[in-house]
């Protein structure tokens, strides 16, 4: 049984430590069943353990099982050696990482690497019912390239005419600092910004009577009107006058929108509209955990990663993704 703080620190311990297939698989039992192996199919406890193979027989159910079953590592070929690592690198990556990147430093195709952050942000999605409270900023941003730095063939698929229309729009709610607490973001990937949809998404994520902060969108004007004014305590700022009035902004948002886009930007350069979901849930989660160390971001999403599977089929399908997250 490995101690706690046998686990590795930076990410050079880290190669160096899950570089032992035994110790890697001693670290995920750890987390995984810490009073003990159960076997993930019928819950029986002590199975047989099968040390040449490094996988349990249940003695209930018979089956055999390893610490992968019921994870994102499911079916994959890859060993811990390699997964730990890339699950480490974007964890702690600010700027993200790059299947480009993965795939040269493990040693495996970039259609892999792209595979395994796909898995990985899956458990770094975070799973919460608890709604905002306080004070809450919204905003909303547009994630997309500019019209004017796409080919000619690309404008006219992708944007035939100018404005925003050909980029994705993004609902971002944050809860401000109280006491102990640090500001934390959550994040929806939206049809639009139009007054259903962001109403939709504000009240399964903010509890009613909190104060919310916005900028002068016209949608959030005709909220207040129709909905919002016994709700909500609601107050604007105009960005064409100034950014900050009072207590009364969306400083917050911005500078999230300012880390979101610079990871899109300058990491994965162009994100398909059908997985932004997915970069959304990453960014969110490192800024969340944002004042944990490397180490404890990396146990944190270690810990997330079971009874969270993805197949590469429901990953390239566009009918099994959901449209918005």
């Amino acid at each position: 049984m490995l101690k706690e703080h046998a686990a590795p620190n930076t990410l050079s311990e880290a190669i160096k430590f899950f570089a032992d297939p035994d110790r890697a698989l001693a670290f995920v039992v750890q987390l995984r069943w810490p009073k003990g192996a159960v076997c993930p199919r019928c819950q029986g406890k002590e199975p047989i353990y099968l040390r040449s193979r490094r996988i349990w027989k249940c003695r209930e159910c018979r089956k055999q099982f390893s610490v992968k079953v019921g994870t994102i590592f499911e079916d994959s070929p890859l060993g811990l050696d390699k997964w730990l690592p890339a699950l480490w690198l974007l964890a702690n990556a600010k700027n993200g990482i790059s299947s480009y990147e993965v795939a040269r430093a493990l040693g495996v195709t970039q259609k892999t690497g792209w595979f395994m952050l796909s898995r990985i942000r899956l458990a770094m999605q975070t799973r919460t019912f608890e709604k905002f409270s306080g004070t809450v900023e919204a905003d909303e941003s547009y994630i997309g390239g500019k019209r004017g730095n796409m080919h000619k063939s690309k404008q006219k698929r992708v944007a035939p005419t100018t404005g925003s229309s050909h980029m994705e729009a993004v609902l971002g709610m944050l809860e401000r600092k109280r006491g102990d607490k640090h500001s934390t973001v959550r994040l929806a990937h939206v049809d639009n910004t139009r007054k259903q949809s962001l109403d939709k998404e504000i009240r399964e994520n903010v509890e009613v009577g909190s104060t919310l902060y916005t900028d002068a969108h016209p949608t959030y004007r005709r909220l207040k009107i129709a909905h919002w004014g016994e709700d909500y305590t609601h107050a604007a700022v105009d960005h064409a006058i100034k950014y900050v009035d009072g207590q009364v902004h969306t400083n917050g948002l911005e500078n999230f929108w300012s880390l979101l886009k610079r990871t899109i930007k300058g990491t994965y350069v162009s994100v398909d509209p059908i997985h932004l979901f997915r970069y959304l849930d990453e960014q969110a989660r490192r800024f969340n955990e944002r004042k944990a160390n490397d180490r404890e971001r990396f146990i944190s999403v270690l810990k997330d990663i079971v009874g969270r599977r993805l197949t590469y089929k429901e990953l390239i399908s566009t009918d099994l993704l959901p449209a918005t997250t």
